[in-house]
């Protein structure tokens, strides 16, 4: 890839080699679909390939659903309602044994509260499908990993229960929290968190093959709960379950970008895109991944976004004012190394 970029002549070359590069394992069949969204500046491009007939198509986002969800948590920080520097037990008194009663807010939503990435019992909970409301019961009483603060472990169990939250609050879903308060105020028409009102015919089918374990693994006996499943699609995990389409995603990273207060106030948009682990090795901003790691190798330290492991990323740089988004098919095992690496080293050096 060194040499690739290397022999790239300006941002023209450089967007139709990554547009090729897409289309080449798509073509060789390894890619079922992807969209592309690019901004530069004042020049966007927008790319569809394989099964994705349009702009449109929606994909399952993964992880960048998280920052999403926490977008619609951080309403309620704006409103007063929720404090990042408060102890978790004061909004979930059942989180209160140990040292869960030292985990706060910001712990939740930078990855640093304890708490496992997935819950032991995951698969299990699956299988039978069992409603979100088990997955925070079990949340709020599965062992802390570390004393709260301490270290970075990423944790989507840290993400629900942030969101579990929001619910308590407001009395609302965060489906319906998400629907009223991020994507109808930013005009994002094309996404939802599970499928919503949308038809299973709106959704391209994730491909199961190379997926992480916990999601099937293409394994026949996980045809029911796997990404592909009724299930799933229903369940709109607040850690990985939304849906949208790449216009979709670059209008929610421009709201962080070029914040003008539709959602969250500006200064919490700025708040959120910076890093607030500089005492440990993993920088985080508020549900946002930040810096240039996973994104491209010309990103700089102010870069936030986030992946998935549906084979999706989306990040946005305030240094050269550029958005990309890259939503898949292809579980990001597989895709990181075809596609979506080597396309942020492209644009990112463009």
């Amino acid at each position: 890839m060194p040499n690739l970029i290397k022999a790239i002549q300006g941002k023209e070359d450089a967007i139709n080699v990554a547009g090729n590069l897409i289309q080449e394992q798509v073509d060789a069949g390894v890619i079922n679909a992807a969209t592309f969204y690019l901004r530069l500046g004042d020049r966007v491009e927008q790319r569809w390939f394989g099964q994705a007939q349009s702009m449109d198509a929606m994909f399952l986002l993964g992880s960048i659903t998280k920052p999403m969800a926490i977008t619609g948590v951080m309403t309620l920080v704006d409103e007063g309602e929720i404090h990042l520097s408060d102890k978790v037990v004061k909004y979930l008194p059942e989180f209160s044994e140990g040292d869960r009663k030292e985990v706060t807010v910001r712990h939740l939503l930078t990855h640093t509260s304890g708490l496992p990435d997935q819950l032991p019992e995951n698969a299990d909970l699956r299988k039978r499908h069992a409603p979100l409301s088990e997955f925070v019961v079990r949340a709020m009483r599965t062992p802390l990993l570390f004393m709260p603060g301490t270290r970075y472990n990423y944790q989507s169990m840290g993400i629900l229960l942030a969101t579990e939250i929001a619910q308590r609050i407001t009395g609302k879903t965060i489906h319906a929290l998400l629907s009223d308060r991020v994507y109808s105020p930013l005009g994002m028409t094309r996404s939802s968190l599970g499928l919503g009102s949308f038809q299973t015919s709106d959704i391209v089918p994730s491909q199961m093959e190379g997926a992480a374990p916990e999601s099937g693994a293409g394994s026949e006996e996980a045809k029911n709960w796997d990404w592909n499943s009724p299930y799933w699609r229903n369940l709109g995990a607040p850690w990985g379950g939304g849906y949208s389409s790449a216009d979709d995603v670059a209008r929610f990273l421009e709201s962080f970008l070029h914040p003008d207060g539709r959602v969250v106030k500006e200064s919490t948009a700025r708040q959120m895109i910076r890093n607030h682990n500089k005492d440990l090795d993993t920088p985080r901003g508020l549900g946002f991944a930040v810096g240039p790691g996973g994104f491209g190798q010309g990103c700089f330290e102010r870069t936030f976004g986030h992946g998935g492991s549906t084979g999706t990323v989306a990040w946005a740089d305030p240094e050269n004012d550029r958005v990309c988004v890259i939503l898949t098919t292809l579980p990001a095992r597989v895709s990181r190394a075809l596609v979506l690496h080597p396309v942020g080293d492209l644009i990112s050096v463009a």
